[in-house]
This record gives C-alpha cells, sequence and structure tokens, in this order.
C-alpha cells in the first residue's frame, strides 16, 4: 500500500505572510514525515484574478516555492507541482464542469466573498469555476487528505461531491476517484495588522515571510491595539487588542503572563509590541537563512518544481487513463 497523500498549496499571486505561516505551513512540516505531501503552485487558479499581470504570477512561483523551502520543507520529503503543466489538472477540470451547474457555482458561499472583496459583478468563467478546477488540483493525484481554513470547507465539500457524482454515473460500483478527507487549520486565521479578520497580500496589512528585520519591527510598531488604552496606566483588554492576538499566536509562552499584564497596566503597549517583534524575528531568523540560500541557488527550486512536476504528470496520466476507461472513451 502507498504512503497516504496529502495535496496542499498557493496561489501564486505574490509572498506568503505570517497569516500563511500560523494557518498552513507550520502543519505542513509537521506532516511531511507522516504524508507523501504535494505542493500546488497554484499558478492557473492565481490568473482568475490576476490574469492581467501574468510577470507578477511567473515572479511567484519562484517566491512562493522558496517560502515553503524556507519554513522547513523538505525538497527530498516533498513534490512541488506547478499547476499549469498538469495536463490531467486541465483535461479533468473539462470533464467535471460537464456535470457542476452555474446555479451551484454561484451559491457557493466562498465564491461570492472573494468576487465581493475583488469588487467583480460580472464573474468571469474560470473566476466562477474556481472550485472545479480546485476539484481536478485534488483528485488527480488521488489525494487522501487536504488540510484547509474554515473559507475553504465549501470548495471541498464541492470536490467531494464532484468524486461521488463522478463514481455514480461512470464507476459502475467501483471508486474510480478517491473522495478526499478534509484536515481543518489547527490554528485559527491571524488577523491583519490593522485589525482586519483577514491578513491578505492585497489588503496591505500583512508581515512576510520575507520581511527584514527591520520592517518586522516597524509594521508591528504600527500594528491596531486596544483603542480604549489611550495611556500606559489605563487598565487594557487584550481580547480585543491585535498584538495580543499575535501573541497568542507566535509566542504561546508568554501570552498568560503578558495579558495579565496588560489588563492590571504593567506593562505598555510599546513594550508589548517590542517583545512582540524580537519574538517575530527569532522566528523568522532561520528562515531568512535558507531563503538566502535559494534566492542564490534559482536553478536548484527551479529544478524542484520542474521534477516534481513531471512526477505529478506521470501520476495524473494514470489517472486519466482510469477516468477515460470509467467514461468509455478511450479507444
Amino acid at each position: 500500500m502507498r504512503q497516504k497523500r496529502i495535496l496542499t498549496g498557493d496561489r501564486t499571486t505574490g509572498k506568503l505572510h505570517l497569516g500563511h505561516y500560523v494557518g498552513s505551513l507550520q502543519n505542513r512540516v509537521r506532516l511531511q514525515d507522516k504524508y507523501e505531501t504535494f505542493i500546488l503552485l497554484a499558478d492557473i487558479q492565481a490568473l482568475t484574478t490576476h490574469f492581467k499581470n501574468p510577470d507578477l504570477i511567473k515572479k511567484s512561483i519562484y517566491e512562493v516555492a522558496i517560502d515553503n523551502l524556507s519554513v522547513g520543507l523538505d525538497p527530498n520529503k516533498i513534490t512541488f507541482v506547478q499547476q499549469s503543466r498538469i495536463t490531467s489538472i486541465a483535461e479533468l477540470t473539462v470533464f467535471y464542469s460537464m456535470f457542476v451547474t452555474v446555479n451551484t457555482l454561484r451559491h457557493n458561499p466562498t465564491t461570492k466573498t472573494e468576487a465581493k472583496h475583488y469588487g467583480y459583478d460580472d464573474l468571469t468563467y474560470g473566476f466562477l469555476g474556481y472550485p472545479v478546477s480546485q476539484a481536478a488540483d485534488i483528485t488527480f493525484c488521488k489525494a487522501d487528505l487536504v488540510p484547509v481554513g474554515e473559507d475553504q470547507l465549501p470548495h471541498m465539500e464541492q470536490t467531494r461531491k464532484i468524486v461521488r457524482r463522478f463514481n455514480e454515473l461512470y464507476g459502475k460500483g467501483q471508486e474510480v476517484l478517491k473522495e478526499p478527507d478534509t484536515l481543518l487549520s489547527p490554528t485559527p486565521r491571524l488577523v491583519g495588522l490593522d485589525g482586519n479578520s483577514k491578513m491578505g497580500k492585497s489588503l496591505g496589512n500583512a508581515l512576510y515571510l520575507s520581511d527584514t528585520e527591520r520592517e518586522v519591527v516597524q509594521k508591528v510598531q504600527a500594528a491596531v491595539t486596544d483603542p480604549a488604552r489611550i495611556r500606559v496606566s489605563d487598565k487594557g483588554h487584550p481580547d480585543i487588542c491585535t498584538v495580543s492576538q499575535y501573541h497568542k499566536a507566535l509566542n504561546n509562552d508568554e501570552y498568560e503572563d503578558i495579558c495579565d499584564r496588560c489588563k492590571r497596566a504593567n506593562i505598555g503597549c510599546v513594550a508589548c509590541k517590542k517583545r512582540l517583534a524580537g519574538c517575530i524575528n527569532t522566528l523568522l531568523d532561520p528562515m531568512r537563512e535558507k531563503r538566502a540560500y535559494y534566492e542564490n541557488h534559482l536553478d536548484e527550486v527551479k529544478e524542484f518544481i520542474i521534477n516534481g512536476s513531471q512526477k505529478a504528470n506521470r501520476i495524473g496520466d494514470a489517472t486519466m487513463d482510469e477516468v477515460k476507461a470509467a467514461m468509455n472513451i478511450k479507444l
């Protein structure tokens, strides 16, 4: 029996930030020894929102790969997959689109939220069909498990419905496609520096894994805190403070003590932010070292991506043989 397989990944629309690390990347590092791990560099899905800026997407393929490597993912244990290189993903997207209705896609809550975020009134075919493409990503390699945040649960349910529908239509009682399980992120979403409920590349409220020590200090200094706390002598309310949430996610050992001191006005916001910046820089320092290496060895990064995509194509081709045989279109 083969080792169980995970499919996870990132859209290639820019460098990754601490929200990605807390919500996904640190979990990938933990899981890479237990599962055969595929990391999707989702450049086709990046085109659904950034089709006018292909140069950004090409640059981001390397940046996202390096971000993954810098946090501790081992290129000898994981497989990078460049989405646009995998022919089976494109084929499966077309096949699945034949039995997924437009109304189903229009009512997907994640799609509706994303459309509102980008200000889209008239959706492109690619944007509306994002969940279908994602189902192809997951099923081309017969992933057993997909780690996701809560916002991706509707997409996962759509994938599971597509797999069940395909097997009902063509399986003749057999499981042609694997119905994946969902692994919900064990860590809550990290809010933005401005207190926004989401840290995002396009929102200008992110701490990036590639930020310098100085950039981290400057960004943390500007982070939103308890709006009711004007003076150091005022008692704080850490439950509504953005910086407090960062301490909880990234400095858990000191979190309770910091909250207690904040409530008793024994620590000011400036000192609290200084401790947070120091903690974040301690976390990022080894990542910076790995990043510097790979930024100076882009040929190695390219080789990881090409070799991983070739492996993925072999797996996807085998899946397509089974799919086409089941559909009775294989000559």
